[in-house]
């Protein structure tokens, strides 16, 4: 499985509509995809799945649409999982027309994280893509195994990165033990090993745990993380687990510490007032610098009007990605829907 960074040929992002949870604040939505999707495009391709109904509003952005209606709008989790097809061990082709790549299109189930949300238009979308030529590559049906691409990471060089705590979760992939999950990560995506992290996770998060909200692999093994704060004493346990870990090569990595935003809750709270009784009729939003996106030439960075704290997030991803530009979003109306940035998008590769 590529390494984010790796060059892409294209970016998806599957856009909010009146019948998604967005509805109540789809203007405001709609102008954060619209930021993400002017970015993208200066970049590279851009590939938006919308409804008909939407084709004048977003005809500007691109001209590669598919006309398709969704549950939802979280590309990361219900789009294609790629691989090199050197890396597809043993591949179970539902369809080997092969394409002039040597990619690899993995089609697994979004079943909703856990059967927590409606998801049977949302897993449609894959194998329409690949039946209009829209996407390029082999296509391979996984669709009797639950997997999202926010729940693993990879470092291109033979390691995925993952949680306990979604991969085992409910209703997701029962009865298979860990170690028949982890055997079926290897086939699948090509890997030589698994580090499961078991702990870390957000309050507001409804994925159980994945990773692209707390952990996320970098050029030249380094990974930068979330840290804590009183209120998440699990992130800590994390960082203890990422300083005990090495590289295959054996070399521990260079570990960097992403900032996490002051709490944000929806309806907002009145400052000065987090810890009272007033907020308990809010709930805490999982706010995140970890959910970036790496694209061709840039990365952009969820933001949250926290100008210190954005500033820090945005330097310490720049060490990361010295090679890249750094640009910030502003994702208060994504995490509404307890996401983000990378959460609404999914790269493919050349």
């Amino acid at each position: 499985m590529q390494a984010e960074w790796e060059p892409q040929s294209m970016v998806q992002l599957t856009w909010p509509h009146k019948d998604t949870d967005w509805a109540p604040i789809l203007p405001e939505i709609t102008a954060v995809y619209e930021e993400m999707a002017r970015e993208i495009s200066k970049r590279e391709a851009l590939l938006i799945v919308a409804p008909e109904s939407l084709t004048s509003d977003i005809k500007h952005l691109t001209s590669n649409i598919l006309h398709l209606t969704s549950n939802d709008t979280w590309a990361r989790d219900h789009g294609f999982i790629t691989v090199e097809e050197t890396s597809a061990l043993s591949p179970q082709t539902s369809d080997i027309r092969h394409q002039p790549s040597d990619i690899v299109l993995l089609d697994f189930k979004f079943n909703g994280w856990g059967e927590k949300f409606e998801a049977n238009l949302d897993n449609q979308i894959n194998k329409h893509l690949y039946d209009q030529g829209i996407v390029k590559g082999k296509y391979e049906s996984h669709l009797d195994f639950v997997l999202e691409g926010g729940s693993i990471e990879s470092d291109g060089k033979g390691t995925i990165f993952t949680t306990t705590c979604c991969l085992m979760a409910p209703h997701r992939n029962q009865p298979l033990t860990q170690a028949q999950i982890e055997a079926r990560l290897k086939e699948y995506l090509g890997a030589e090993r698994v580090v499961w992290l078991n702990h870390g996770s957000l309050i507001g998060d409804d994925t159980d745990g994945h990773i692209d909200t707390l952990v996320r692999i970098c050029p030249d093994d380094t990974i930068v993380y979330t840290g804590g704060d009183a209120d998440h004493p699990d992130l800590a346990l994390m960082e203890e687990e990422l300083r005990a870990l090495r590289t295959l090569e054996g070399r521990p990595y260079r570990l960097l510490k992403l900032p996490l935003p002051r709490p944000i809750y929806d309806p907002p709270v009145a400052e000065g007032s987090v810890g009272s009784d007033s907020v308990a009729d809010s709930d805490r939003l999982p706010a995140t610098y970890t959910n970036y996106l790496v694209i061709n030439g840039a990365v952009l960075v969820p933001t949250y009007a926290q100008p210190d704290l954005d500033a820090e997030a945005l330097r310490i991803i720049g060490e990361a990605y010295p090679d890249r530009e750094i640009i910030g979003i502003d994702c208060r109306a994504v995490i509404k829907q307890h996401g983000s940035l990378h959460c609404c998008t999914m790269q493919y590769y050349q």
